[in-house]
Parts: C-alpha cells; sequence; structure tokens
C-alpha cells in the first residue's frame, strides 16, 4: 500500500474537480469538526512535532498519512486506510486519539465519508511548483560517450612486424604516435604466473609451469589460457570483480547492521554465470527483471529469481522511522547501484536537483523512481529493536534445484520451534494486554519502561516466528531468497529537494533516461513496474554504454588500468579514454562475439600487449609515466583475496570445495546471529577461498581489509592498491599469517628432496613461481645457519637440531609470504 500514495497525489486535482456541494456539506458538518478538536493538536502543520509524522490539517498530507509508509486515506477503500484503522482501535499498535476511543457515529461517518472517496474541499498551497530544467539534452547526446560505438579498422603501424592481433596495431600505434616502442616480451615463468593470477586469483602450481615451459607449440598460451578459463577457479576469482561492482554483502550496514542469511545465493549465482559465460546482456536482464523474464523450467526461473537479489542485496538504514523515508533511500540504492555497475553513471546525483555535470535531469532520476516504486524488494529480515521494515523473502520450489542454506531437522525439532514461536506470540500480546489495561484504569505510566517491554515481546515472538519459519513440517529447510517481484505500478512526483515529504506537483512516469535514449524514441512505460523494459534497453546494443563499461572493466582487471580512468563514471567529468578508437573496437567485438566475457578475456590476452614485460624503459617512462599507451606491463599489487587465497594454496592448505551456503546463513539474522557468528566464525581461521568468506559491511576481515577491499556499500569496479606498514605487520604477526607459514614449512619437510637446498628450490617455485638465483640460494643458506646457530645457543642434541631447523624453515616460509614478489605481479 505504500506506493498508492503516490497515485493519490498525482490525482489531487480530478478528485478536488469532483467535489459535489452536498459532499463539502458533509465534510464540512461531520468531518473537519472532529479533525479539528481530535486531531489538529497533535498532527497539524502548527504542531512542531507531528507525531508519527502525520499531518492532517490539508488534503493532501491526509490523503499522504505518516511515518508508517501507509496511506492515510484511500478514497473508496476503508480498509487500506490508516487513520481509520487507527480510529477504531482495531491496532494496538496504533490507536487515535490515543486516551479515549471516538464515538461509534463518528466512526461510522468517517467510513461512509472513505466510501464516498474522501471528497475533500480543504484548498492548500503545500504541494510546492517542480524547478524547471534547464538541460539542453540535444547538445548533451554530442558527449563521446552518449554516442553508439563505432568499429573502426586497425590503424597502420610503422612497425609491421610487431603486432600479433588488431588489438597490438591499436595499441602500437598509440605509442608509434607519441614517439615510444614497447619493451620486450615477459619471459614465460613470468607469464603463466600473469596467467593464472589474473584467471583464477591462484599461483601457478609447478607441475603447471612445467607443462608450460615444455609446450614448445605455436598454441602453448592459448592452450594455458584456455585451460585456466575452463576452470572452476575462473568464476570464483572474476565473479569477485563483479560482487565488488554489485557492492555484495550479507548484511544491512549504516547503523543497525541486519544480517541478510540469504545473500549467498547471489554470490553464488554470479560465480556461476562467469563459469557457463552466460552472455553479458543475459547476465545484466536477469539482475534487474529475472523474475519477469521467460524461462523454460523451474531450475531456469529460480535462478533468473536469484538474479535479483542484486536489487535487494544494497545497505540500508533499518533504523529509519518513515517507511516513506526508507522506501526512497531504497530505491535511490537502486537506482545508484543499476546506473553506475550497468552504464557508468551517476543518475543518483539528480535526486534533489538536475545533475550538476552530465545531462541527467530529476525527470530522469523519477522516471527510473517509479519503476522502482512499483517493484517489491524482498530482503528477508524479521521486525525487532532498530528494524523498522521487515521483509519477507521469496520461497521457491525444490524443482529449482538449489542448495539448502541449512541442515534438515527432524519433524520433533521443526514442533518446537513452532511452540516457541506460539509462546512468543502469546507473550507479545499478554504484553500489550498488560500496558492497555494499565492504561484503560489510569495507573501510573512509565511510557519508556512500556515500551521497552512491549519492543522486547515483540522481539521475542518476531525472532521465534522467524526460526519456525524457516522449515517445512518435515524438517526440510525452504528453499529462500532475496529478489524482487512486480506490485501495483505507480508513478511518481518530484521530490523537492530530494524529500520525500515534499512532493511537487509534476508527476513524472515511468521511463528511461532521455540522453541515452534516440531523438524521439518513446521514454515512457505503459504496463508493469517497467524493469523489463528497463532491463532489455540498458543490455540493447543500441545502447552507448552497456558494452564499452563492460570491455572497460576487462581491460583494467588484466592491465590495471582501464582505458577509461574512471570505470564507474562515463559521464563528462569522467576521464576521457585514452584510446577511444581501441575502446570502440573492443565494445563491438564484444556484442559481435555474443556478449562472451571469456572470448572478450582471452582475445585480450592473446595479444603481444598483454604479453609484455615489465621492465623499464628510461625514455619511455620520461614520455609516459602512467603507462596510457601499454609500453610496457604495469606491475600489479595482487588484490586481497588472491594474497590470502595464494598464500593457503601454497601452504598446501587451500580447500577448494567448501560447504555449501555461508555461516551468516546459518547464523540468523537477530542481533543474536551478529554476535553468533562475530565468536564462532570471523575470530576461526578458515582455508576456503576468500570469495566464500562472510561480507558483513563494516565487519570485513583483516586479511580482506587491510589490502584495501572496497567498500562493500558502494560500486566499487576499481580497488585501491595501497602498500602500507600495517600489511607487512599483519604478514608478520597475525596467527593466520602465521600459521598458513606454518603449514607451508610442514608441505616442505614433507618433500623426498636430495639435499637442504632443493627444499628451498621448492619453495621458490611454489611461492613465486621460479627457482632462486645463486645469490638468492646463498642468503637462505646463511640465513639458516646464522638462525639455528642463535636459536640452539650452545645447544647440541639432535632433537634441539631438528627443533630449530623446524622454526628456521617456518621463518623462511614467512618471509617468502612477506616479500614484494608474492604480492606482486610483473
Amino acid at each position: 500500500m505504500k506506493s498508492l500514495v503516490f497515485v493519490f497525489l498525482a490525482s489531487l486535482p480530478a478528485l478536488a474537480a469532483e467535489i459535489t456541494p452536498e459532499q463539502t456539506a458533509f465534510f464540512e458538518k461531520n468531518i473537519r469538526p472532529v479533525l479539528n478538536d481530535a486531531c489538529y493538536k497533535c498532527h497539524s502543520a502548527k504542531d512542531q512535532k507531528r507525531k508519527g509524522g502525520l499531518t492532517l490539517d490539508t488534503k493532501e498530507a491526509t490523503l499522504r498519512g505518516g511515518e508508517s509508509g501507509k496511506a492515510g486515506v484511500v478514497p473508496g477503500n476503508v480498509a487500506a486506510s490508516s487513520i481509520y484503522e487507527a480510529m477504531t482501535w482495531t491496532n494496538e499498535d496504533m490507536q487515535m486519539p490515543p486516551k479515549e476511543k471516538l464515538p461509534d457515529e463518528v466512526l461510522a461517518n468517517f467510513k461512509k465519508w472513505i466510501e464516498m472517496g474522501a471528497p475533500d474541499p480543504r484548498v492548500s498551497t503545500t504541494i510546492a511548483e517542480a524547478p524547471k530544467s534547464k538541460i539542453d539534452v540535444k547538445k548533451g547526446r554530442e558527449h563521446w560517450a552518449f554516442q553508439k560505438p563505432t568499429k573502426s579498422s586497425p590503424p597502420a603501424t610503422k612497425n609491421a612486424e610487431w603486432p600479433r592481433t588488431d588489438i597490438d596495431k591499436f595499441t602500437l600505434a598509440d605509442m608509434e604516435a607519441k614517439g615510444l616502442s614497447p619493451v620486450p616480451d615477459a619471459d614465460r615463468r613470468t607469464l603463466i604466473r600473469r596467467i593464472a593470477f589474473d584467471l583464477t586469483g591462484l599461483p601457478p602450481t609447478p607441475d603447471e609451469i612445467t607443462a608450460f615451459l615444455t609446450d614448445t607449440s605455436p598454441n602453448a598460451v592459448k592452450n594455458v589460457i584456455e585451460q585456466y578459463l575452463d576452470s572452476p577457479r575462473f568464476g570464483e576469482r572474476w565473479g569477485r570483480h563483479w560482487l565488488d561492482v554489485a557492492r555484495y554483502a550479507e548484511s544491512s550496514g549504516k547503523e543497525t547492521n541486519i544480517l541478510y542469511p540469504h545473500a549467498w545465493r547471489f554470490r553464488d549465482y554470479v560465480i556461476d554465470s562467469f563459469n557457463k559465460d552466460k552472455p553479458y546482456d543475459q547476465f545484466l536482464k536477469e539482475q534487474i527483471a529475472g523474475d519477469l523474464l521467460k524461462y523454460e523450467d523451474k531450475r531456469q526461473q529460480g535462478e533468473q529469481i536469484v538474479a535479483t537479489g542484486f536489487l535487494a542485496i544494497g545497505a540500508k538504514s533499518h533504523n529509519t522511522r518513515e517507511a516513506r523515508q526508507f522506501r526512497m533511500d531504497v530505491v535511490d540504492e537502486q537506482i545508484d547501484a543499476v546506473s553506475q555497475a550497468m552504464l557508468g553513471l551517476t543518475i543518483a546525483c539528480a535526486r534533489c536537483h538536475d545533475h550538476k555535470f552530465d545531462p541527467i535531469g530529476q525527470r530522469d532520476y523519477y522516471a527510473l523512481a517509479g519503476i522502482f516504486l512499483s517493484t517489491e524488494t524482498l530482503y528477508g529480515t524479521h521486525r525487532q529493536l532498530q528494524n523498522n521494515h521487515p521483509s519477507d523473502l521469496i520461497e521457491l520450489d525444490d524443482a529449482a534445484g538449489l542448495a539448502p542454506a541449512l541442515a534438515k531437522i527432524s519433524p520433533s525439532e521443526v514442533a518446537i520451534l513452532k511452540q516457541r514461536a506460539e509462546e512468543a506470540s502469546a507473550g507479545q500480546r499478554e504484553a500489550l494486554a498488560q500496558v492497555a489495561e494499565l492504561r484503560r484504569k489510569g495507573g501510573k505510566d512509565d511510557p519508556a519502561a512500556n515500551f521497552q517491554r512491549i519492543r522486547q515481546a515483540q522481539d521475542r515472538a518476531s525472532q521465534a516466528e522467524g526460526d519456525a519459519k524457516l522449515f517445512r513440517d518435515d524438517g526440510t529447510p525452504r528453499t529462500l531468497v532475496m529478489g524482487t517481484f512486480e506490485k501495483t505500478p505507480v508513478n511518481t512526483p518530484i521530490m523537492l529537494r530530494g524529500d520525500p515529504n515534499q512532493p511537487t506537483n509534476n508527476t513524472i512516469p515511468r521511463g528511461l533516461v532521455e540522453v541515452l535514449c534516440a531523438e524521439g524514441e518513446p521514454l515512457n512505460i505503459g504496463q508493469g513496474s517497467g524493469r523489463l523494459d528497463l532491463a532489455w534497453w540498458i543490455a540493447s546494443k543500441d545502447n552507448p554504454l552497456t558494452s564499452r563499461v563492460m570491455v572497460n572493466r576487462i581491460w583494467l582487471h588484466l592491465f590495471g588500468q582501464g582505458i577509461v580512468a574512471t570505470p564507474d563514471n562515463f559521464g563528462t567529468k569522467g576521464m576521457a579514454p585514452s584510446n577511444q578508437a581501441l575502446l570502440d573496437y573492443l565494445a563491438v567485438r564484444f556484442m559481435e562475439n555474443g556478449w562472451s566475457i571469456k572470448r572478450m578475456i582471452k582475445e585480450i590476452m592473446l595479444t603481444r600487449t598483454y604479453q609484455l614485460s615489465s621492465q623499464h624503459n628510461e625514455a619511455n617512462y620520461a614520455v609516459d609515466p602512467d603507462n596510457k599507451t601499454h609500453w610496457r606491463m604495469s606491475k600489479r599489487r595482487l588484490e586481497a583475496e588472491a594474497i590470502r587465497d595464494a598464500m593457503l594454496a601454497v601452504a598446501g592448505t587451500l580447500n577448494l570445495y567448501p560447504v555449501d551456503g555461508s555461516p551468516v546463513a546459518r547464523a540468523g539474522d537477530g542481533r543474536q546471529g551478529l554476535i553468533t557468528l562475530a565468536r564462532e566464525v570471523l575470530t576461526e581461521p578458515q582455508t576456503y577461498r576468500s570469495v566464500f568468506m562472510p561480507i558483513i559491511r563494516d565487519q570485513i576481515p583483516e586479511s580482506l581489509s587491510l589490502f584495501d577491499f572496497p567498500d562493500a556499500s558502494l560500486v566499487s569496479s576499481q580497488r585501491d592498491s595501497t602498500n602500507v606498514p600495517s600489511q607487512s605487520l599483519y604478514l608478520m604477526n597475525n596467527p593466520q599469517a602465521i600459521a598458513a607459514a606454518d603449514a607451508f614449512a610442514r608441505r616442505l619437510g614433507a618433500m623426498e628432496v636430495k639435499s637442504p637446498q632443493d627444499r628451498f628450490v621448492r619453495a621458490y617455485e611454489l611461492a613465486y613461481g621460479r627457482p632462486p638465483t645463486a645469490e638468492e640460494g646463498q642468503a637462505v643458506r646463511s640465513f639458516f645457519q646464522r638462525f639455528t646457530d642463535q636459536y640452539l645457543k650452545g645447544k647440541a642434541s639432535e632433537e634441539a637440531k631438528k627443533q630449530a631447523q623446524g622454526v628456521a624453515l617456518s621463518a623462511f616460509c614467512q618471509s617468502l609470504f612477506a616479500s614484494a614478489e608474492f604480492r606482486y605481479l610483473n
């Protein structure tokens, strides 16, 4: 019912015109005097507090309702009118007037008034004029990013022998135009380590390195790229890139940080999509409108519904009092996520006023807002203290084939959960009744104590009810997911300065962003919420941004910087592309090849540009210090997940097959769940891949946060890359880092080798993908000698020597992990 507010606001002029003299007389005789005597004291514009955010001295405010988000009066619908519900005292949480119920005759008059259409002759000037837009859309379309990409022929180069592919011709021509020349190619050991980390986030094994070094065929590089692209590890690596963009997390963040126990299903959907090489256009459609797309079976339907979790997993302020404010904030976050993630635009900047820099007006913002206001967003939390906005989840059929979040329990355990829920519900009713009885008898009223008593009882009841609903009667866990579905379509007026309590007189039809549409193209949406139209429009080959934004991100993850250096902002204040011809060539190729991410990655990796060394060239550096022409491969620090996963992989303890679901799902979604998670999961060492670690907003694990894990509340295409003392201190002192080094030492100690020197060689091959140099070998031998001598301090027993060698080996392994070479790609 919340969204109906906007329908009523849009229809106010019509309502006013239809009032008859008889209706006016009825209002003046039976309605206005009651409002004046019983309501205005607490609910008028003169009352500064305006209890419950409700104002009743204007027609518009009476229709709009208060902070509960429910419409105050719904013309013709008594049951949906929250004011009548409060007057009749049918809801113990909402009784007006609070001290004495209105007479039945008065209630009957209000019921009749609402049924006749709530005719209200009061004239108000509270609805403001919408600001007039000064945006020149035609001129705005001249910006390079708002014009469709065109595929130009590869340019001619002076050095015709160097390029291996058309992409190389673009990069070499750019270098030659600036008087630069590329550095030599990378050696094979460097190249396979680069390829392995870029595609899987893990170091190559010694066997993989050996196989690559011995493969002398012309297709050796192609073969190893395809090997890693076909690995399940690819989806875990590249899925994490998208999860950064999708601001994935398993809690609400902000003031209360409510857990989202079912967010992990979206994570797994993303990983599976990258492994299957799902066409990128289909990938986007599913995340915007998967519940509305056609499907062949229940499995596909379930997968597409899970995809809409993209719209549900964003950060939310659950303790916001006003439901209308909360809903508009959720919509704002959805607009921001969709526009930045998929279009590389900051459309949310147009909530309060026209965009300051881009040709995007408030009309565009509220056209999209209508789409999301016509969408039910289900994130799954129960009502509790500081969570004023609970939500259901979507239950899927078992035929969807999704993994269960919880283990099956016995029917008797289900009965116990139900009994607890009934007892808690009874306790809630008893608390409400006792407080109501105290008020009726005129006893001493302690509002704070009463509130606390009722709130605690409600929390217990909500928690118990939520626990019981997780299982069917036979103990089978329900398949519950976050996501969206359609609700009654509405349009919304422009809000003055973005304030949902200050609607203007300009109602905007649901629609698309004008500057990205061809002149004369229909902008408005006639049926449904419009999410399906939005999905097809964003994923269209005619959209000038979608393919450009994605190929730029692919380039960014392979080279360390995008062709457009601001990957989430292709607007007028974003950076211009360093090579637009190359960007457009890639964008068109991407669409021509069926929006295949794997094909795009492979095509770029097979270029000579990607396979260059990181060798420094003073003359090139003087002209292009930022390496925008790609005259060499820039050195890159590994991301947090790759560093942690590499340590576990080298140590031999990495678990590639974690249990289904997430620890967050098993912890639960109440405050107790957050405590359980902190005590039993986040503080315990885990050996599964980092992509499967719980991501709780504002409580990111130290192994990730110290190495620049992004803010999980924001769209993040490009992470920071810092090199600070706290990172070194972590690698030297953190118990989990030390445990990984000890495990690495045990792995080396268990190897059958001819000499200690061979063990050092194996350590270097595992950690760096190469054998030690002669100088490094000598340094290692010297370290072991000095370390053991100092450790023994005159002790001569074999047991002491063996122990000293073990401690020295662990310290040696830890030094390999702490080195720059381990954390960086050449």
